[in-house]
């Protein structure tokens, strides 16, 4: 294996943020207040995942009080810094066709709300947002992908500037904090491109992925895109990066990009097995990786060198279940979550489950019935009870207690396919 990468000297991306007066028993908001804020909270009535049925009076209200970390930021008299609430950010785009009419954009919503806030000011007009990430020790730093290329925020969405990439003119699919050393981010590209920034996105390598697509992926009427739909890495060991391309299966880098090998050989009658969505590196269990696609979900225990079909629940004629994306809980790595559906657009939204790692899952009972394909997941990394999921038909759902019971958010007028999901 060639020497680790030399890291250049950190340039921090910084921010500041201005205290504003306490208002009595909400909480603060930084920068400004949140449009609707002053308006009645109007809640949906939770959903029991166990029975069904509505939530207990014990469950959390609009009002009430939630524990919330603290987090770095400073406070004068008199006044309080917000950067303690929890978020949604809401990413819109589509796949454009006959009929289908798309609206795109990118929105916030803060827990105990029903309004959600445009996010516009930088970004380029409708913005078509199909990746977003939360830094994971400073929430109030969020990047974008967009149509236009990656845009950075250094206020929770408030403002935003471009990220200026080298060589580069595609829409960004997926970025990554690395786990090992947030400093580094990576992002995921159309034509297989990602680029690498070692001090916190101040300047920016394009890496040579040069890999081998299966036969089937390359033949007449295929997808060319060859989209990067998820990176992610390991944190035990930092060189080691793996890469989810739709319709071209699952690559791996062993020296932190350098170098990239494509796992997805052998033979195929389709493509489905090698239409990629996700993939996971194991924090709980070295060595594990899982793969999600549109056939279902893939496990390998020797870092991706060989490969297991995991057999889930099938969703669709064809016997299989469409997978779209794999999180684990921040902190409590055992324990896994799937979104997945009867295909790209279908009539049945799931959430899979495991709690041992990935050796067993189960659907999960939401007590309600999300009629489109789910299609993505996202957690607060501080409070990590707090999660939602949304279909790619417009629908978005929260919980408080992880998992147990849910509310329903009507999505922003207009909003019919997410595409991208983050809690901070």
């Amino acid at each position: 294996m060639p020497a680790a990468r030399r890291r250049p000297t950190p340039r921090p991306f910084s921010t500041s943020l201005r205290p504003v007066p306490c208002l009595g028993n909400l909480a603060c908001v930084a920068v400004r207040p949140f449009f609707g804020m002053s308006s009645p909270c109007r809640r949906a009535r939770p959903h029991s995942r166990r029975s069904g049925s509505a939530a207990s009076p014990s469950s959390p209200s609009c009002g009430d009080a939630l524990p919330l970390p603290i987090l770095s930021g400073t406070s004068d008299e008199g006044g309080c810094l917000m950067a303690n609430q929890s978020y949604i950010y809401l990413g819109l785009a589509g796949e454009t066709g006959p009929g289908r009419v798309v609206h795109s954009g990118l929105f916030r919503l803060t827990d105990g709300s029903s309004e959600w806030e445009p996010l516009q000011q930088g970004l380029p007009e409708m913005p078509a947002v199909r990746a977003l990430a939360v830094h994971p020790e400073r929430p109030e730093i969020l990047y974008a992908g967009t149509q236009s290329g990656p845009y950075r925020s250094a206020d929770r969405g408030e403002h935003w500037e471009k990220v200026e990439l080298p060589d580069h003119g595609l829409p960004v699919w997926s970025v990554l904090f690395h786990p090992h050393d947030p400093d580094v981010i990576l992002v995921g590209c159309e034509n297989c491109e990602i680029y690498r920034s070692d001090d916190a996105g101040e300047r920016w390598t394009r890496l040579p992925v040069a890999v081998r697509f299966p036969e089937i992926t390359t033949a007449a009427g295929a997808n060319p895109a060859k989209r990067v739909l998820r990176l992610d890495a390991s944190a035990g060991e930092p060189e080691l990066l793996y890469g989810a391309i739709e319709v071209g299966g699952t690559i791996r880098s062993t020296d932190g990009g350098e170098h990239w090998e494509n796992l997805s050989h052998g033979q195929y009658l389709n493509d489905d097995a090698v239409d990629m969505h996700g993939v996971l590196v194991s924090r709980w269990r070295p060595g594990t990786v899982f793969g999600i696609g549109r056939a279902g979900m893939f496990a390998s225990a020797d870092g991706g060198d060989h490969w297991r079909h995991v057999p889930l629940e099938p969703l669709n004629p064809k016997g299989q279940i469409y997978c779209r994306d794999i999180r684990a809980v921040p902190g409590t790595p055992r324990k896994l979550w799937v979104a997945a559906g009867g295909s790209f657009q279908s009539e049945v939204g799931v959430l899979l489950h495991s709690r041992d790692g990935g050796d067993s899952w189960s659907r999960v009972e939401m007590g309600l019935s999300p009629p489109h394909t789910m299609f993505a997941l996202a957690f607060d990394e501080h409070r990590p009870e707090r999660m939602s999921c949304a279909t790619n038909g417009g629908e978005v759902y929260t919980s408080l207690d992880g998992g147990e019971s849910w509310i329903t958010h009507p999505t922003p007028p207009g909003g019919t396919q997410v595409y991208a999901l983050a809690r901070g």
